[in-house]
């Protein structure tokens, strides 16, 4: 893809400065815009092979906790169900974790793990909660799921260009052929496919939150924020809040076996859904 779409610039770019000018947004806008995400594994079969499942916080980075339980072990709980869940469901599929015990793992660290790993997807479990100080924080209830917001797309920016030589490795040199991080062209490519991380990083956290709902969940939406732990994901990622770990009502729902199975559930759901719709059949 790469050398294709630098070809299309370049030729444009000789036309002359004022042709460039005017035709290289020009064609940026009209052209790119019909570019499909898949079309970066052009010439080879897309398939998502390799999810990275986070557990957040662990360690000493786990002081949020509700009656009963502790964010950071409830996270863990639900991220090694999940993680299982799709070994069973999606045996072509590969599980890696950023924690399968209490440990502390920085937040670049986690999101390092799946650039080093070529991952596919990212997906980050915790427990939300209000603060003590609150009035009738009990009361606040529901499921959110983030992605990573503009302020920190600059770094996103940085982390593709650092990730370049990890991506032309292997399977990964005949998708991403031609990129050179130096080259106007190649970045100008780049910062397009970092774009398509960020819209299908929405359309996974919708599915996720869609399903959420269907359980009869409250839903809290979509939203895009500053996480560090997403802000130099190399691939979409999520960060996905399963329920109030404040809330009595849902830190027992929680810490059940019945209500991590059903959030596995939803999770998994929307991983095979975005799967069907992207990947190249």
């Amino acid at each position: 893809m790469f050398s294709s779409v630098k070809s299309k610039i370049k030729k444009i770019s000789a036309a002359g400065s004022l042709l460039k000018t005017l035709a290289l947004p020009l064609f940026l806008s009209l052209v790119i815009p019909l570019l499909s995400f898949n079309e970066k594994y052009k010439g080879n079969a897309f398939r998502i092979k390799t999810i990275v499942v986070d557990a957040g916080h662990g360690g000493h980075d786990g002081t949020t906790r509700g009656l009963i339980a502790r964010e950071k072990d409830v996270a863990l709980q639900v991220a090694l169900r999940l993680g299982k869940s799709i070994e069973e469901n999606l045996p072509d599929v590969r599980v890696v974790y950023t924690r399968t015990e209490d440990i502390f793992v920085p937040l670049y660290e986690r999101i390092g793990v799946a650039n080093r790993v070529k991952a596919d997807l990212f997906i980050s479990i915790h427990c939300n909660s209000m603060p003590s100080s609150m009035k009738n924080r009990s009361s606040v209830r529901g499921t959110e799921t983030f992605v990573s917001g503009f302020n920190r797309l600059g770094q996103q920016d940085a982390a593709l260009r650092e990730n370049a030589s990890l991506l032309l490795e292997n399977d990964y040199k005949d998708n991403y052929d031609g990129f050179d991080p130096n080259d106007p062209e190649s970045v100008i490519v780049f910062s397009f496919m970092k774009n398509q991380f960020r819209d299908q990083s929405i359309k996974l956290a919708s599915l996720m939150q869609t399903e959420y709902v269907a359980t009869g969940r409250i839903d809290r939406g979509v939203k895009e924020q500053g996480l560090a732990v997403l802000a130099k994901a190399g691939m979409p990622a999520v960060l996905t809040e399963i329920g109030f770990i404040s809330s009595p009502q849902e830190e027992e729902y929680m810490v059940s076996d019945y209500g991590q199975n059903e959030i596995v559930t939803c999770l998994l759901k929307a991983i095979q859904t975005y799967k069907k719709q992207v990947e190249i059949q």
